[in-house]
């Protein structure tokens, strides 16, 4: 058992547990735990007993229970002599307290990614989970973490191995809080489920944990899950609800095909992630309950969803125009490119950074055509103008990049893609006039 004379002070178990002052003194007063004894001078003395408890707690909180749970379950353990297990949690040092401590701690984190330093990166998150609530380390760390490195990516920062590292580090992190998060109280499955073609689930992993903290029991199907048998899926499981997000422009146009599926099925989708904040207007080309950006405020939508269940927005079917414009765009994807690549080939740009310009141009305009709405483009656009520039594509070579795709789609789909060639003519267009 371990020693209740009291003789360490506060900097001592700060250092020792991973916990600041504030949150230590919190704790006293709010649950009377831990019981400090005073020196002659009037500080703070704990015992190895109270920094064993504070350890216990700290690692409970990291499985995903609140404090006030941790500090309940404890308290009916030791009332009940029954032993609890300690598990050490692992502390970053230096890192200060305040406002600006979760700040800190996320950019630790995100320097420790792009150095691929696992240790390093988990322990930090250790003590991100011992300074806050689950909600609130998603949220502050996790997810802006994340979209700091994906902006890195697309600045020509960050290297897509550095992304993909620091997003398996958070997806770990996540899944293991899932699995230990406390069983559901709440009996009709959310089924969550990233639409084809889809590979960034991380906000929909992160929402179903969030969910599920709630009570709520959450079924997770993961990235990229085709429609192929998910009716199969469907019946099994027998969800209340289907969950799913898109991150790219893509994604937006696999969830209308899931959207269609979901409706003919009379099953309601609640959908969300990033692009719709780039490219707005593509929200009303899904069949679904648009949730917004904030993470804290869509769980609340959701269970107001769930019980008060109002008439879900249904988009219009799409035109035979873009059916017909679509088909011909498919089938001609591969003579666009290697027509593209040979008027560019002299134009000074690297062999890879020319294939990733044709090949966004191509998706981005593929699913703009999927999602039954060219103007789509007007946004995303922007995007790829930005990326194509911070790898070292000059202004004018975009604008001929988008005029010999201009004059690929007038070569070998011809009038039938004419809403493609025209949109890509009047965006060659603009640029040049912009550079005089």
């Amino acid at each position: 058992m371990a020693d209740s004379t009291h003789i360490y002070n506060l900097k001592a178990v700060m250092q020792e547990v991973g916990i600041n002052a504030a949150t230590l003194r919190a704790w006293e007063r709010r649950y009377d735990l831990p019981k400090p004894q005073r020196s002659p001078g009037g500080h703070r003395l704990y015992s190895r007993q109270d920094i064993e408890m504070l350890k216990w707690l700290v690692a409970r909180q990291n499985e995903g229970l609140s404090i006030s749970h941790a500090i309940e379950m404890w308290k009916t353990q030791q009332s009940s002599g029954v032993g609890t297990a300690v598990q050490m949690p692992v502390v970053a040092p230096g890192i200060s307290t305040g406002e600006a401590m979760l700040d800190e701690l996320r950019e630790r984190w995100i320097t420790a990614c792009q150095i691929f330093d696992d240790r390093s990166a988990n322990q930090l998150l250790d003590q991100a989970f011992s300074l806050a609530a689950p909600e609130t380390i998603c949220t502050e760390v996790l997810q802006k973490g994340l979209v700091q490195i994906g902006d890195g990516w697309y600045e020509g920062k960050v290297s897509v191995q550095q992304e993909h590292f620091a997003t398996a580090i958070a997806k770990r992190r996540i899944s293991s809080l899932l699995a230990a998060a406390a069983p559901a109280t709440r009996r009709e499955p959310i089924l969550a489920a990233c639409p084809p073609g889809e590979e960034h689930d991380f906000i929909l992993l992160m929402l179903t944990y969030l969910l599920r903290r709630k009570g709520w029991q959450s079924i997770y199907l993961g990235a990229n899950v085709p429609l192929l048998n998910l009716d199969t899926t469907i019946r099994l499981a027998r969800p209340r609800m289907v969950l799913s997000a898109a991150q790219t422009l893509n994604g937006a146009a696999s969830l209308r095909q899931m959207s269609e599926f979901l409706a003919g099925l009379n099953l309601p989708l609640a959908f969300g992630g990033g692009i719709y904040l780039q490219v707005p207007d593509a929200i009303q080309h899904i069949s679904g309950y648009y949730l917004g950006s904030d993470l804290p405020v869509i769980t609340g939508q959701l269970e107001l969803l769930m019980t008060a269940a109002p008439a879900m927005p249904v988009t219009a079917p799409i035109s035979m125009q873009y059916i017909v414009a679509l088909k011909q765009f498919n089938l001609h994807e591969a003579a666009f490119a290697a027509h593209v690549a040979h008027a560019l080939q002299h134009g000074g740009v690297r062999t890879a950074h020319l294939e990733i310009a044709i090949d966004n141009l191509t998706q981005h305009i593929s699913s703009a055509l999927r999602l039954g709405d060219i103007n789509l483009l007007d946004r995303s656009i922007t995007w790829l103008d930005g990326m194509l520039k911070n790898r070292g594509i000059s202004p004018s070579i975009t604008a001929d990049l988008y005029a010999a795709y201009a004059e690929a789609v007038v070569k070998y789909a011809g009038k039938d893609a004419a809403m493609v060639s025209e949109w890509l003519s009047r965006l060659a267009l603009d640029h040049e006039n912009e550079q005089r």
